[in-house]
This record gives structure tokens, C-alpha cells and sequence, in this order.
């Protein structure tokens, strides 16, 4: 945490040196101590040291200077620090302006020159201004700050963006945050731009694209290397085990990951079924821990970073990147997981991001405070989002098709939310058109026995339904099941494009592609398991294959 800041201002160098040493010597450990001759020059620095979310404890400033007299420069500084304690140093010809000032600055205090010596004529005042302002300041927020509006796509994937790549931000909408109306002022910013990202450094980004924001916060999207020994496209637990297992065996591995690891499970709120966590942990958590393994190991993660081909010359695997750039690498594995279906309902997309989201709960959680909000769906990650919303709803209602939760969901989440006040389960019913102006406002339940259809208040409607294969990217002929699952093993066989192909004298290993050294693993798999656990397993088997893989060629 950064330390607050004493501002000393006086035009006299002398003087100002002398009032700088005095304030070090005794302050410099607990404050940093700026000082100028020009209070122009000291207004300019505090516009700078708003933007890097700065804290100034108090304000000592000469009344004689000739660009602005004292008490006008602490009137200007307050606007920007209100909190901080205002002292004026005057000589005895000035004691009216400053005594005037007190009502016409709220100024704290007023020294007289010469102050010699500070420990009886300085340092009693100031620590007495220092104690009163400690007693009421609270630490502010340091990192990445956000100014947008709450339902504002962009502004949504942006937070869901640092979120899912557990880096600490704080939202500030602007129509109801001080600071977030203060930061757009102070910087003339068009509110049409917004939203705005303010770093630490107080630079900030408007309206910025998501490998933007990755490349600010020290993101690594360009491969550093001419050829990897593997290459895993999708950064979920079943390429991050794979990371894990690659990198700490000694294989030259890179990683490639869209948005942000973890994939669905990484958006999870709670895992409790996940062997050796008695008490559950949440999917950033475990996204987290793998992540610091796998470098740990030496891996090298590409994010934001999108795969959009993959090409073969002789051996070597060569991946195109969106941004045109290439990693060439002697094996692959495929591990880009399933992404939620859209809903089928009348606007549903023209509110997406701003109030309807698919997974990101505990995003936008705290928007919902006290509301009530819709879950569609009746898995898992629908349960564990319920779960998670119900600490921060007014009510939580899951509308799910079938009559209960009993064929789709684990038993122990099924026990968690029928012992939950604030959650109801909706069966036999479907969200038939959702309304509003800008966001959100308003959804039509329809019980598909009885066909009665009614329209009730959401604050939000968050979706998980189903799963579809993340696998539109592959230009390569790789063989497919009907839903777009990517097949891999004995299952070959039974296409007969496959025997037409595949020219190796051994049959595929259990988790290779049609295309040899192109493996597939976890939920992007046809006839994977879709558990967290499950995934990560095949992850670490990929790993022994592609080890015989290599050995061969």
C-alpha cells in the first residue's frame, strides 16, 4: 500500500528546502513528502495523482506566491482532496488572510515564520493535523479501476475479462460513484467513450479492446520461442493439467487461452465435489493454484490470445493466432471445452451484457443486491451460481423444464438449495421474451404444461443451458461427431473417412485425433465425462501421449 503524501508549496527555494528537510526528517517514514516552488505546477501534479488513486493527507502551502496567493491554491486543492488537512505558513503581516481563510477555505491551521525550532513551533501542529485526519481517512482501493455504466456490454466484459484472470479491479459506475464521476471530469472525458480503465500509474484506456487490456496489465500474447514440444489451445482444467504435466516433465510447453483460464469451471462459485477439498474451493481458486504450477514449471501462457488455424508441414504443427502471429510446435492438444447455448427467446441478445449474462455470477453478483434475479438451468454451475447469487439476492428463482432438479444436478446441491429460504425452483417452465429499454427490466415465464405465461420484475437473468463444443475455430480436417465434438481413439475407426487417411501402421492413441501428434482432451472431446476431475485426468493423460508421440518421430 502506498504511502499518503505531504505537499509542501513555496515559492521561496530557500525557505521551501528547509520546510521539505524538516518534513522528512520527521514524517519521511510513515509519508512521502512532495514539494514545488509552483503551486500551477503542484495543481497539475494532484490531477496526475488522482488518477493513480494517490492519497494526500494534508497540504502546507506559503500565502505569498506570486503565481496564486495560498489560500487560493489550497481552495483549488481542496476540490480534488477534500479530506486532507489544509495548513497556511504566513508571516506576521498575514495573519488576517489566514485567519479569514479559516472560514473561507476551512483552513486547519496557520504557522507563522520562522518556525525554528520544528520540534516546538512545526511538529506539534502537524501531528495533531496528521492524527485527526488518520482518524478519518479509509484506505483507498490501489490497482485497476473501472468508470462505466453497469449495463454496458463492454463495461461487463471487461470486469468478467480481469475477473476471470483473477487480476483485483474496482467497478465505479458512474452514474452513482463520486469517484467514478470525479476520475471523468477531472480528465474531460466523453461519457460516449467510457467505459475507462485507470491503471496504477494513472494512465487510462478508453473504451479498450480485451488484448489491450491484457498487454496493460503485463499479459503475455506474442510466442517467445521458435518451437514448442507441445502446444495446448484452451487454458481449462483439462489444459491446465496438461500444462502442469508437460511443463514438469520436461516438455518444452505453451498455452494458449482466449479469454481467461479455468474455462466454465474457472466461472464456478463453488466446487464441493473436487477430490481433496473437504470444504470446496472456488473455480479461480483452482484456476489459481494451476496456473502458478504451470509456471512455476516453465510454461509459457499466451492470454487473451484466439487460435483460428492449424496447418501441417511435415511433422511440425503450425498454429495461426488472431493477430496473424504463428507458434510452430511438434504436438497439440486440443482442450477449448464447451461454451453455454444461446437462449432461444425473443431479445435476448439485444440485452446481453446488460443484464442478461451467460455464467458470471459472481461478476455481476453485487449489482444484484436485494433483487430478484433468474437462473436458467438445472446443472450443476446453474446450482453452484444459485447458490452463490442467494447471499446477495432478494430472491433467487431457477427456471428449469423438467418437473424437479433430481436428474441433472448433484444431490448434495440439490439438498443445499432446497435448505435455502431465498431460492425457488421454477419447473416446467421456460423464459419465453424478456423486455426493457437499455437493460434488462423485465421476463415472461411460460409453464409449458399449462401454457399460463406471466411477466415478473429481473434485475438479472443469468443463463446455463446445455454446452456446445468449442470447435467452429477448426479449419483442419478434424473428424467430428454430429455435435461437433472432436473424436479421438478407437472411435475413429467406425468413419470411413478416417481409413481412408490415417497412414500410420498403429492405430490412434486413446486421446489422438484423425491428424497424429493432434490430441484432444476434457469436455471438447466426444464421450468425455464433463466433470472437473474427469478433465483434468485426461489433460495429465494427453501428456503420456504425446511423450510416445514424439518418441516416434
Amino acid at each position: 500500500m502506498n504511502k499518503a503524501i505531504l505537499i509542501a508549496v513555496d515559492d521561496d527555494p530557500q525557505v521551501l528546502r528547509a520546510v521539505a528537510r524538516d518534513l522528512r526528517n520527521k514524517y519521511g517514514k510513515d509519508y512521502r513528502i512532495l514539494s514545488t516552488t509552483s503551486a500551477n505546477e503542484a495543481l497539475e501534479t494532484l490531477k496526475d495523482l488522482k488518477n493513480k488513486n494517490e492519497v494526500v493527507a494534508l497540504f502546507l502551502s506559503d500565502q505569498r506566491m506570486p503565481e496564486m496567493l495560498g489560500v487560493d491554491f489550497l481552495q483549488q486543492a481542496k476540490e480534488l482532496y477534500p479530506d486532507a488537512r489544509r495548513i497556511l505558513l504566513t508571516a506576521y503581516s498575514d495573519t488576517d488572510a489566514a485567519i479569514r481563510a479559516i472560514n473561507d477555505v476551512q483552513l486547519d491551521y496557520y504557522l507563522m515564520k520562522p518556525w525554528d525550532p520544528p520540534e516546538e513551533k512545526l511538529y506539534p501542529a502537524l501531528d495533531e493535523q496528521l492524527d485527526e485526519w488518520m482518524s478519518k481517512h479509509v484506505p483507498v482501493f490501489q490497482g485497476i479501476r473501472i468508470v462505466g455504466y453497469q449495463w454496458s456490454p463492454r463495461s461487463h466484459q471487461i470486469k468478467d475479462f480481469l475477473s476471470g484472470n483473477l487480476i483485483p479491479y474496482q467497478w465505479l459506475d458512474v452514474e452513482s460513484s463520486p469517484i467514478g464521476q470525479e476520475l471523468v471530469e477531472l480528465n474531460k472525458i466523453d461519457v460516449k467513450s467510457l467505459p475507462a480503465v485507470f491503471f496504477e500509474d494513472g494512465a487510462f484506456l478508453l473504451n479498450p479492446d480485451l488484448p489491450t487490456v491484457g498487454e496493460r496489465t503485463g499479459m503475455r500474447a506474442k510466442a517467445s520461442k521458435t518451437l514448442y514440444d507441445v502446444t495446448i489451445i484452451g487454458a481449462g482444467p483439462a489444459g491446465l493439467a496438461a500444462a502442469v504435466y508437460g511443463g514438469s516433465e520436461g516438455l518444452n510447453t505453451s498455452m494458449v487461452e482466449k479469454r481467461a483460464p479455468g474455462g466454465q469451471a474457472g466461472t464456478s462459485s463453488r466446487i464441493e465435489n473436487y477430490l481433496g477439498f473437504p470444504n470446496g474451493l472456488s473455480g479461480a481458486e483452482l484456476s489459481r493454484r494451476a496456473i502458478s504450477q504451470a509456471t512455476r514449471f516453465g510454461v509459457e501462457l499466451l492470454s487473451p490470445q484466439e487460435v483460428v488455424d492449424i496447418t501441417i508441414k511435415d511433422s511440425y504443427k503450425i498454429i495461426t493466432l488472431r493477430d496473424g502471429s504463428v507458434i510452430n510446435t511438434r504436438s497439440v492438444i486440443i482442450t477449448t471445452g464447451v461454451d453455454y447455448r444461446s437462449l432461444d427467446a425473443p431479445d435476448i441478445e439485444k440485452f446481453t451484457g446488460a443484464g442478461i449474462y451467460y455464467g458470471a455470477s459472481t461478476t455481476e453478483a453485487h449489482a444484484c443486491r436485494d433483487r430478484d434475479v433468474y437462473i436458467v438451468g438445472g446443472g450443476n454451475s446453474a446450482g453452484q451460481s444459485a447458490m452463490y447469487l442467494s447471499n446477495f439476492a432478494k430472491k433467487v428463482f431457477m427456471v428449469i423444464r423438467k418437473k424437479n432438479l433430481s436428474s441433472t444436478m448433484s444431490q448434495y446441491l440439490i439438498d443445499q438449495i432446497s435448505n435455502t429460504p431465498n431460492i425457488e425452483v421454477l419447473g416446467e417452465t421456460i423464459v419465453g421474451q424478456v423486455y426493457g429499454n437499455e437493460k434488462l427490466e423485465e421476463i415472461c415465464l411460460e409453464n409449458i404444461v399449462t401454457n399460463v405465461r406471466r411477466q415478473e420484475k429481473a434485475a438479472a437473468l443469468f443463463i446455463f443451458i446445455g454446452a456446445k463444443p468449442v470447435t467452429d475455430w477448426l479449419k483442419l480436417d478434424i473428424i467430428r461427431d454430429d455435435k461437433g465434438y472432436i473424436e479421438t481413439g478407437r472411435d475413429l475407426l467406425k468413419y470411413d473417412s478416417f481409413k481412408k487417411t490415417w497412414k500410420l501402421p498403429r492405430e490412434p492413441y486413446l486421446l489422438e485425433t484423425c491428424s497424429p501428434g493432434i490430441f484432444a482432451a476434457g469436455d471438447v472431446r466426444a464421450g468425455a465425462m464433463n466433470r472437473v476431475a474427469s478433465a483434468v485426468g485426461e489433460g495429465a493423460m494427453a501428456i503420456k501421449f504425446v511423450h510416445e508421440y514424439l518418441a516416434e518421430n
